[in-house]
């Protein structure tokens, strides 16, 4: 349950404690004293600025003066390396001011390996460290030694671990932990929870301890010279208007949702810097060196801004930040609070935020965002069960520390959040695959990995504990493939693309890259072979990477905000007038009801669907739905795909589109999209790379994403030859609908809505003229030259839809 915080007794603090606090001039905020009174597990919630890592640390200071018996007291563990060593700074103050006599050392993928030796027999008092290097540490002989004497786990920034296997991964290694040292207390610590109890459950169980939020943050739009455009990204229109903000503000942070949009803003930021304002760049593919200098600089007071993406959304006070600034929709609201909270890093100070929409319907976007940050409305995705690959990868650890019971193992693993529900038979299954690698696998030595000798379980060969070791984890890299003509054309290379878009890819599908439009072959040793497809349209009009999809919260948020007009207050006057307009001459979308637009445009047929699934789940719905056009012969010609709707072109008419989305055909046709491309080969490879089944790391070095794709394959086939209900098979099963495809929310968008609502246009409407824009954004080089919407088209569409 929920606590909210009393007024603290006197004395809270011990002494030594409470004249460090005085002699920094300090006042300990109610939440940071009542930590020092938990009995037991406690995730304590507090605002950015709020000192929850204080928070967190001080019962382990307060035990620390009472004297140590030396050995590891306090683990703390972050979702990233570089916040270890933001920590590692921030904890030389107190330690230094309270005579603590105690060693403070991170353990990271960046520790040389002469002190992670040295750790092993002669560990640190607090130890800074990651999921991965935690598993690491469990997986030795040493581990009972290592945390026997362990009192405090502090787990910071939990809810960014808790999106992803990576927090799997570390609730399997505290409830080992829970083994090793029974009396330990876990502190869990964040400032965006949109489900504190789910969290809570999440870490096994826990007291929730809400700090006052602190004033509220002064958000609001960025005032521009211009509107935005309809269409595109990058916002590099307001480019001027952020550079006079950034003028008028002490350091700001510019945050951009992809690396990509970072660079081009840096850039363009640059351009118009007449006064050679200081301004670096901070994102997670620059070299560490590049980083470091940045993150110095910006503490130092060097800089006026940093442009920079999520590699900044999480650590302590970079500096004197007043400003920031979230070029285009934030996507997510939870982060667009986490970002905001970089600005004003101080408790008793609003943060100061500026948003700058990318284009015209971002604007409705962020103003639904602004309204859910107002209404401390986070969003988030419900939590599933631990995924299993997760769990074998766990098991097999569990042998490299030594043999183990299966049946202590299994209450073991219950006692971890995710894993609660686990079942016998589940537990069973995934112990067979790490002793045999299942029925189909288990006459291949190389998969015969544990057996049970005298009621234990344990490796069969303790050589394999090296090569486990080398490939923990549960973040698996997404490669990027090659993309040429085929052979018997030249073999010309075109460029690349992204191994999450090649897999979508079915034989005939065209797409524009290197700008012209290609017909897909196949994927051969690694490389996408095409050919060329002159005078076509490409069926995926633009390709533009891996993009950040709005969250099913925000989506519903923006579906609520345009059908209610009077909250459209809180829009600009071109956007309400936009809305008014389409409302006039189609309808507007509703929650419960599904907006299907048609209209034809010169010598095409055009079919709208307003689903606000996500990007994401609009592109496999125009896959799926071209389909199924073709099947009854209207002859579709290409999609494009945003966050709020699919915008489909074909040479027929549809009169019937609830034909075309009824549920059990799109399931149908789904499973039928999946058998026929490399969706299940892709989701196939993840899922047997964190179970261990295929190896990512060799001894003397990184195996090449040829042989791990090559390997896999093999296995893939092979297994759904001789053995269909393998383990490996339901889980990639199940991997295969999320990310990229993103299937269950197509689903979730078609029960939410509860009727189709069908509006045969005679032009284009409103809404759908920016996602024409959209599609004909990139020129295609050797094609008819129809889709070159330059200016003068542009404004053409515009007029159309009645718009100027």
């Amino acid at each position: 349950m929920t606590a909210q915080i009393p007024p603290p007794p006197e004395p809270a603090l011990p002494p030594k404690l409470q004249r460090w606090f005085t002699d920094q001039g300090w006042v300990p905020h109610p939440h940071q004293l009542e930590m020092l009174r938990q009995p037991g597990d406690t995730l304590l919630i507090a605002p950015t600025g709020g000192g929850k890592t204080l928070a967190g640390f001080l019962p382990s200071l307060a035990d620390l003066l009472k004297g140590t018996e030396g050995g590891l007291h306090t683990l703390y563990v972050s979702p990233l390396k570089a916040l270890s060593a933001d920590i590692a700074r921030a904890l030389t103050a107190p330690v230094t001011g309270l005579g603590l006599q105690i060693r403070i050392e991170d353990r990271t993928g960046d520790t040389k390996a002469t002190t992670r030796r040295r750790q092993r027999v002669d560990p640190p008092d607090i130890l800074l460290t990651t999921p991965e290097s935690l598993a690491l540490l469990l997986s030795y002989p040493e581990a009972p030694k290592i945390f026997a004497g362990v009192k405090r786990v502090i787990l910071d920034e939990i809810h960014a671990l808790a999106e992803s296997r990576r927090g799997d991964q570390l609730m399997l290694g505290l409830a080992r932990l829970r083994v090793l040292s029974p009396a330990l207390t876990v502190t869990g610590l964040s400032a965006t929870v949109e489900d504190p109890e789910g969290l809570a459950r999440f870490m096994g169980g826990a007291h929730i301890l809400q700090a006052d939020p602190g004033p509220p943050p002064d958000i609001a739009m960025l005032a521009t010279t211009d509107p935005p455009p309809w269409s595109g990204g990058g916002g590099r229109y307001a480019v001027r208007d952020v550079m006079a903000a950034i003028r008028e503000a002490r350091l700001t942070l510019v945050f951009l949702n992809t690396r990509a949009q970072a660079e081009l803003f840096f850039q363009a930021l640059w351009e118009v810097n007449d006064t050679n304002e200081p301004i670096g760049l901070h994102h997670g593919s620059l070299a560490r060196e590049a980083r470091q200098k940045v993150e110095a600089a910006m503490v130092a007071g060097r800089l006026r801004a940093v442009v920079c993406t999520g590699s900044l959304d999480l650590g302590l006070d970079w500096g004197d930040v007043d400003l920031v600034i979230q070029v285009g929709a934030p996507k997510n609201v939870k982060r667009l609070v986490q970002r905001i909270g970089r600005a004003n890093h101080r408790y008793d100070t609003p943060s100061r935020a500026r948003i700058v929409a990318a284009n015209r319907f971002e604007e409705i976007e962020c103003a639904a965002a602004l309204e859910a940050v107002r209404a401390h409305d986070l969003d988030g995705d419900p939590r599933g069960p631990g995924p299993l690959d997760v769990l074998c990868q766990h098991i097999l650890l569990t042998a490299c520390a030594g043999p183990f019971s299966a049946e202590a193992l299994y209450t073991e693993i219950q006692r971890a959040g995710p894993y609660t529900g686990l079942s016998q038979e589940d537990f069973d299954a995934c112990l067979d695959y790490c002793a045999t690698g299942g029925y189909a696998l288990r006459a291949y030595d190389r998969w015969q990995r544990l057996i049970q000798r005298q009621g234990v379980w344990q490796l069969r060969d303790p050589r394999a504990a090296r090569d486990l070791r080398m490939n923990i984890g549960t973040i698996v890299d997404s490669e990027t493939l090659k993309v040429r003509m085929k052979a018997r054309r030249g073999g010309a290379p075109l460029g690349e693309v992204e191994e999450a878009f090649a897999a979508t890819l079915s034989p005939g599908d065209t797409f524009l890259i290197g700008g012209q439009v290609v017909r897909y072959e196949g994927l051969h040793d690694l490389v996408v072979e095409v050919s060329p497809a002159r005078g076509r349209d490409p069926k995926i009009a633009v390709y533009s990477g891996t993009k950040l999809a709005t969250s099913t919260q925000l989506s519903h948020r923006v579906e609520a905000l345009i059908a209610d007009p009077a909250r459209w207050q809180a829009l600009p006057p071109h956007c309400r007038d936009w809305l008014d307009r389409q409302g006039r001459l189609s309808g507007l979308p509703q929650p419960r009801v599904l907006l299907v637009e048609t209209f034809p445009r010169k010598d095409r047929h055009y079919t709208c669907i307003y689903g606000f699934a996500g990007r994401n789940a609009h592109q496999t719905l125009g896959l799926l739905v071209t389909k199924r056009m073709e099947d009854l012969g209207l002859g579709p010609l290409g999609f494009t795909a945003t966050d709020y709707a699919v915008l489909i072109w074909s040479v027929d008419p549809v009169h019937h589109p609830a034909s075309l989305l009824e549920p059990a055909g799109l399931r149908m046709g789904f499973a039928d999209w999946l058998g026929q491309n490399a969706v299940m080969k892709r989701a196939f490879r993840t899922v047997a790379t964190i179970a261990g089944l295929i190896q990512r790391t060799l001894p003397g070095g990184r195996r090449s994403g040829k042989q791990a794709v090559f390997s896999s394959d093999i296995l893939y086939d092979t297994l759904r030859r001789h053995d269909p209900q393998h383990l490996m098979l339901r889980m990639t099963q199940d991997e295969a609908q999320r990310g990229l495809v993103d299937f269950g929310r197509i689903e979730d968008m078609l029960q939410a809505h509860e009727r189709i609502v069908y509006h045969p246009l005679a032009h284009v409407s409103p809404l759908a003229a920016p996602l024409l824009l959209e599609a004909g954004r990139v020129a295609i080089r050797g094609g008819s030259g129809e889709m070159r919407l330059m200016e003068q088209e542009a404004e053409r569409l515009m007029k159309e839809a009645g718009l100027t």
